[in-house]
């Protein structure tokens, strides 16, 4: 199988998938990206590059739209390049919210095209109003609307779409979920696994292990997506309610998502500036390693994770796989996996009251929650790891090439193995030979 996978920060959400195809010498992998660092055994990675960024007097609307034509025509001419040598992707799986996938279907119009519908914009319902204190306006909503253009011109143009979460797949429009597979990206359960002797040595030399009072909070970012304001005035609370407690933060300092804190201040100077907390027992530090990461959660007693309705975490999935209490958001991604009482602590996301109360909780009842831990891993391994999710997207992958899966009907219903088959070598044939690129796509 030809296999094409296009995400500008490839490997990301392809890295197993990627891995798993690439390890077989019957299959031929490419990814097309915007850096070329990835290093997967079986993957030629092409890098291509927008030729200017969009014009700064283009209405605020369409910046962002323009912005992703030019990666979009970034992508065709790395496509090309590879038509040009001879290679004619099976099915392209791609991510469609740079602008990557728009023209695949001009370049490999017989190629299968698997998009990979991480999140559909609303104006409603979603992250945009979620905070009480920033309605939109509705310029803000005008611009929404206009900033999925991109996302549906993929839509009508893929086979099929998928997406890892069920509220991230309500999000997209009716009129295309018939199209849209769920399947989790998975989570490695066997490294994120519950260890009693694990330990986690700080960057000023303090050791943990789970016998300790420790409490953690992870995102990509310290930002208000992820409830980081309210995360730290309950740090302020816990901090002084509990006297043994230490809380470790990961996290990095810029912004993934919403806008920058004001005049120049990161989100975590705002928020140090505001709250009165024991520097001693609050440990910053930034993003870590993957096998560090996975050593805060494992000596974890409680992690709070909070987030707008918006893209829900691989970390809050991970530190339940290791056995960890999540305090969470009582937010519709949240609210998916984690049942309150059952499995985890559901707390209102405004409310640091109410997350000091429940990390109280926590500790005030500790053979009470160990059958939560229990539960919260039980709850991963059931529907989120690696192993299964990974079968089910090559199960896709595999259906689609074969042409059996019919277009926009339910992804669980298979057609019969004599739909329209993939492009033969007499069709590679005509296509074959010198395909130029248009003087507009080779001068902007």
């Amino acid at each position: 199988m030809r296999l094409l996978f296009v995400h500008q920060n490839f490997p990301a959400q392809y890295r197993h998938l990627a891995a798993h195809f690439g390890s077989s010498k019957d299959n031929q992998v490419v990814a097309i990206a915007k850096r070329g660092d990835a290093n997967i055994p079986g993957v030629r990675v092409l890098t291509y590059q927008p030729r200017r960024e969009p014009h700064n007097d283009i209405h605020h609307y369409i910046r962002e739209f323009e912005g992703h034509i030019l990666h979009g025509q970034g992508a065709v001419r790395a496509m090309t390049q590879l038509k040009n040598s001879g290679f004619y992707p099976d099915i392209v799986c791609a991510h469609p919210g740079w602008g990557e996938t728009l023209f695949v279907k001009d370049v490999f119009p017989n190629a299968v095209m698997l998009n990979y519908c991480e999140f559909f914009y609303r104006a409603n319902g979603s992250d945009v109003g979620f905070d009480p204190k920033s309605p939109p306006s509705l310029d803000t909503i005008c611009r929404i609307r206009a900033r999925n253009s991109t996302l549906i011109l993929s839509l009508e143009a893929c086979d099929r779409g998928i997406v890892p979460t069920r509220w991230q797949w309500q999000q997209h429009p009716k009129e295309f979920l018939d199209k849209i597979s769920i399947i989790h990206d998975g989570i490695r359960t066997d490294i994120a696994s519950p260890d009693p002797g694990a330990t986690f040595t700080t960057d000023s030399g303090r050791t943990f292990t789970r016998a300790d009072e420790v409490v953690t909070y992870a995102a990509r970012n310290l930002e208000p997506y992820r409830g980081f304001p309210s995360f730290m005035r309950a740090a302020g609370l816990i901090l002084k309610r509990r006297p043994n407690a230490h809380i470790i933060v990961v996290g990095g300092d810029d912004v993934s998502y919403g806008a920058k804190a004001p005049d120049g201040k990161t989100y975590r100077q705002m928020m140090l500036d505001e709250v009165d907390l024991d520097l001693s027992r609050i440990h910053f530090h930034g993003r870590l390693p993957y096998d560090r990461f996975l050593s805060v959660l494992k000596v974890s007693q409680a992690h709070i994770y909070l987030t707008y309705p918006f893209v829900l975490s691989w970390s809050m999935l991970e530190s339940m796989s290791c056995g960890c209490l999540v305090v969470g958001s009582r937010t519709q991604p949240v609210e998916e996996v984690i049942r309150d009482g059952e499995n985890g602590l559901l707390v209102d996301f405004y409310s640091p009251e109410s997350i000091a109360e429940a990390i109280d909780r926590v500790f005030d009842h500790p053979d009470r929650m160990e059958s939560l831990r229990q539960r919260a891993r039980e709850t991963i391994l059931a529907g989120y790891d690696l192993k299964d999710c990974l079968q089910k997207q090559i199960a896709l992958i595999h259906d689609l090439v074969a042409r059996r899966v019919i277009p926009n009907r339910n992804p669980a219903v298979l057609a019969p193995a004599t739909s329209a088959p993939a492009a033969g070598p007499a069709d590679k044939k005509r296509q074959v030979g010198k395909s130029r690129l248009p003087a507009n796509l080779r001068r902007r």
